[in-house]
């Protein structure tokens, strides 16, 4: 596995977005002001920003494997197979909140899960 970068969950994308490319002058890797999605470069480790993964808070409360509003940061780390890592931290008794799938609008393979404090966890690798 290879960290490769934060994604920050706001709910306010834009302005988080506006304030990283205009303020602290990153260079964006992706998106714009308009996109729901952005990254920018900061040498090894990218920072990226999404909104929350989840529309429902309530929902969240009654289940703590599923994705929550309430979620603010997402460590995301990058390998060569999603599927065989999946399948080596299953054996290990990882909890997968979501099983490996395709996300085609971000051309990448992924699965998500959360360590013993909560934090959301998600391996990927480009499709």
């Amino acid at each position: 596995m290879k960290f490769s970068h934060v994604r920050l969950l706001v709910s306010n994308v834009r302005e988080c977005f506006i304030f990283y490319r205009d303020i602290l002058g990153l260079e964006v890797l992706y998106g714009n002001e308009d996109t729901p999605f952005a990254e920018f470069k900061t040498g090894d480790i990218h920072i990226a920003l999404e909104p929350p993964m989840a529309s429902e808070p309530i929902a969240a409360f009654r289940n703590k494997n599923e994705f929550s509003a309430l979620d603010q940061v997402a460590l995301i780390f990058r390998v060569d197979d999603v599927d065989a890592t999946y399948d080596r931290l299953k054996s290990r008794e990882v909890e997968f909140v979501k099983e490996p799938h395709d996300t085609l609008e971000w051309n990448m393979r992924v699965a998500y899960f959360r360590d013993p404090a909560g934090n959301l966890i998600e391996i990927n690798q480009g499709i």
